[in-house]
């Protein structure tokens, strides 16, 4: 023992007579770190070390100063042990499996305490064994514990998995066929001017975003939708690629965008015509003309068809008259309000005492000099829970007079006279024509809520590569994503993205390539989207903003105000239970055309087809088989996939079916079973969704990316499986071993998918710009800067 050691231990009050006792030293020091220890345990241990035949008079010592329950060692005391034991370890080689009744032999050797002979006598070792045992700790880690840093130095931190594929390559593939536009809206928005900037009042918040609508539309964004003739390339796909560009900024500047050129300016392109075009268009798409959507009542917000509002045609003067009949008939929540000089009103066209259902009319509501207009009443709806740089506004009308002409008239024609005309006789028909012709507005809202999730994913998933918390005793720290509860919370949220972009995209090429019969089921497939992604969204942001701590809460990290934005995205343009009843209704009536458009021999071969598959989906020994090249095969996936929206029809079928002919009402019938048909209707999204990714993963021509991708889908189809396990179960469709194994089958990918999570989130090519948050830039000077 050198001077230095032989001092401390003077200093410290640990006897010296017989250096054997070194032995104890880690032991005892252990015994009061450990605070979980009561002091009848303590006395114990005591009991222990004084049985002990060796250590003579000096042992006595040990036991009254350091093992004394009523007059337990001071923390001056412990250090100077702790002191002890570091400064006589220091010499020792590394052990990664050294105990620390192991510590104190190699201690008491080192300093002439025995030779090695006395050490390992069986009596000896199984005295030292005792005490340790009824210290009630991993032995071998707190011996590394003890030991720290000081003792010995920390494994040098391993770098990030480096991708199995061309990262580039992928984020061509998300990219799809507009991916220019998108990079196009990024070289935009990372000009200084678009930076966020946190503490605004919402009026200069409100002003800002207007500014930042104003500077799209100089570009030419806001137009892109329209006709050449009125400035823009007449491709709606373009607005949807916008929209998904600028889910990656700030989102009241996406909603802004999507209501003054995708709903006011959509309107006047899809429910006008060549006048309305002529005289409108190219002002909407330069933002000369702001303008709103006012469709959404006090009193009526889904149901747009019984909307109090009324248009009166007036043969007197030829005109129409607007007016809110009380109110429960205002329109409520209207964007753009504060800052528009038109709106297109929602109203109960009424010619003489006749009502012709639901049309969209131009109403003026501020002149050019910004005064709102004679018989219109705007208030500003004040703070929101979230996107307060977006102006909402209630609107009143007051018997204001509205030229013919601003009848946005595709679809119907009231004529000089007052006789109406249409294209299209139904009501109902006419009615779902005129809001079909707005699904793009849908497919941008969730183009732009999967954006927002991309944008959470990527910060919360760096901040988890880089930030470390807890490990193994004396070893580095380990990182957030290295924990399986922190890969559990992350993985399957970014799995189901990336299956959501896939169904996304398949969507975008349906909707523009839409014709006649087709359109129904276009428009029922991105009501369905619209809502899952959308709630898919918000629950990603919230499970990012948790697995970031604090920093998440911090407002430059983004979720504050990521989060808070997002919500909204599940209730406008069309509340996603809403649109879920859509979808199920859709798969019902296509249901009941399949036995209305065929005769009974086809119908039989349906139905024992369906048979078949069930009994032999439902074999015993597939229900149990566990293997994982059965789990990993898309032919498992989907199929357990379609068997659940197949049951789930057909029973909700039998139900409805079962109550209508016991005299109950189409509609008390439908709401008796709407909790079926929301599962119904979840369960058809997914299946859809997983057919794109699988889809998608097969025209992959690279390999490197098509593994790592199967593995993503994969994720995706198992957690997916894993979370409705109950039905599965209930249902007979999987077994509790077949459970479990798909439960650790999702453990394992998460593990896989960790490896690549890096480069996934990365392939998103989100700027630091856009993206914001210092905890996730890729530069970590200048994450260093932004910080500071």
């Amino acid at each position: 023992m050198d001077g230095a050691n032989a001092d401390a231990l003077h200093e410290s009050g640990w006897p010296t007579d017989d250096p054997r006792l070194l032995a104890l030293l880690p032991l005892v020091y252990v015994a009061w770190s450990d605070s979980d220890l009561t002091p009848a345990e303590i006395g114990d241990i005591a009991e222990h070390v004084d049985r002990l035949d060796w250590g003579g008079e000096a042992k006595r010592g040990v036991v009254e100063r350091w093992l004394n329950p009523s007059v337990p060692p001071g923390p001056a005391a412990l250090r100077a042990l702790l002191t002890v034991v570091r400064g006589l370890a220091s010499d020792l080689p590394d052990s990664e499996r050294r105990s620390l009744a192991e510590l104190g032999i190699e201690l008491a050797r080192a300093s002439g305490g025995g030779d090695a002979e006395y050490w390992r006598a069986p009596a000896v070792r199984g005295a030292l064994a005792e005490i340790e045992s009824a210290l009630g700790v991993d032995p071998c880690d707190a011996c590394r514990e003890l030991l720290g840093p000081e003792g010995r130095r920390p494994e040098v931190a391993e770098a990030e998995p480096a991708a199995t594929f061309e990262v580039s390559g992928l984020t061509r593939l998300l990219g799809g066929a507009y991916r220019h536009t998108r990079e196009q809206v990024f070289e935009i928005l990372r000009q200084p001017q678009f930076r966020y900037v946190y503490g605004l009042d919402r009026t200069r918040y409100q002003e800002r975003v207007c500014q930042w609508c104003q500077e799209l539309a100089r570009h030419g964004l806001g137009a892109l939708a329209y006709p050449p003739e009125y400035g823009g390339q007449g491709d709606i796909g373009l607005f949807i690629a916008v929209m998904e560009a600028l889910g990656f900024h700030d989102l009241s500047l996406a909603i802004k965008f999507g209501v003054q050129f995708g709903l006011f300016g959509g309107s006047i392109h899809q429910l006008g015509t060549q006048r309305h075009h002529q005289r409108h268009l190219r002002d909407v798409g330069t933002l000369a003309l702001p303008g709103c959507y006012a469709m959404s009542e006090a009193a009526h917000g889904s149901n747009v068809r019984d909307i109090e509002t009324v248009a009166r045609f007036n043969k007197s003067s030829g005109d129409f008259i607007v007016h809110t009949p009380s109110g429960r008939a205002r329109k409520v929540y209207i964007g753009n309000a504060v800052h528009g000089r038109m709106a297109t009103v929602f109203a109960q066209l009424e010619i003489g005492h006749v009502r012709y259902g639901v049309h969209a009319f131009l109403v003026p509501i501020r002149d050019s000099q910004g005064n709102v207009c004679r018989g219109v009443r705007i208030r500003d709806s004040g703070e929101k829970l979230g996107l307060n740089g977006m102006d909402n506004a209630s609107i009143w009308f007051d018997h204001v007079h509205v030229p013919r002409e601003n009848l946005l008239n595709r679809f119907a024609y009231v004529s000089a006279d007052g006789v109406y005309a249409t294209t299209i006789p139904s009501d109902s028909q006419r009615f779902f024509t005129m809001l079909g012709t707005l699904v793009g507005g849908r497919i941008g809202i969730a183009a732009a809520s999967l954006s927002a999730a991309k944008s959470g994913l990527t910060i919360a998933v760096r901040y988890g590569s880089r930030r470390r918390q807890f490990g193994a005793p004396g070893q580095a720290e380990l990182r957030l994503l290295d924990y399986r509860g922190h890969r559990r919370r992350l993985m399957p949220p970014l799995a189901t993205t990336y299956a959501l972009d896939f169904a996304l995209r398949h969507l975008v090429r349906r909707f523009l390539a839409r014709r006649g019969e087709g359109s129904r089921e276009v428009e029922a497939l991105a009501a369905g989207l619209k809502a899952y992604s959308s709630w898919h969204a918000l629950q990603t942001l919230q499970t990012c903003r948790e697995a970031c701590g604090g920093a998440g809460y911090v407002a430059v990290n983004r979720f504050a105000a990521l989060r808070a934005d997002a919500d909204l995205f599940t209730t406008f343009e069309g509340d996603n239970t809403v649109l879920m009843q859509l979808v199920a209704k859709a798969l019902l009536t296509d249901y009941q055309q399949q036995f209305e458009e065929v005769k009974f021999p086809a119908v039989l071969t349906h139905l024992t087809r369906q048979a078949a598959s069930a009994v032999a989906e439902r074999n015993p020994i597939v229900t149990r088989l566990t293997d994982e090249s059965h789990l990993r095969d898309h032919e498992f996936q989907l199929g357990a996939f379609r068997y659940r929206e197949s049951q789930l029809l057909v029973s909700a079928a039998r139900r409805l079916k079962r109550r209508i002919e016991k005299g109950v009402d189409a509609f008390s019938a439908f709401n008796d079973c709407q909790d079926h048909l929301l599962k119904l209707a979840h369960a058809h999204v997914e299946r859809g969704i997983l057919e794109q990714c699988v889809e998608t993963i097969r025209d992959v021509s690279d390999a490197d990316l098509g593994a790592a991708l199967k593995t993503v889908c994969d994720l995706f189809a198992l957690s997916k499986i894993e979370e409705d396990s109950g039905w599965y179960l209930e249902n007979g469709y999987i077994e509790g071993v077949k459970a479990r194994a798909i439960r650790r089958m999702v453990n394992r990918l998460c593990a896989e998918t960790r490896q690549q999570a890096q480069a996934l989130v990365d392939a998103f090519a989100i700027p630091d710009e856009l993206l914001g948050a210092p905890i996730a830039q890729r530069d970590l000077s200048t994450r260093r800067r932004s910080v500071e």
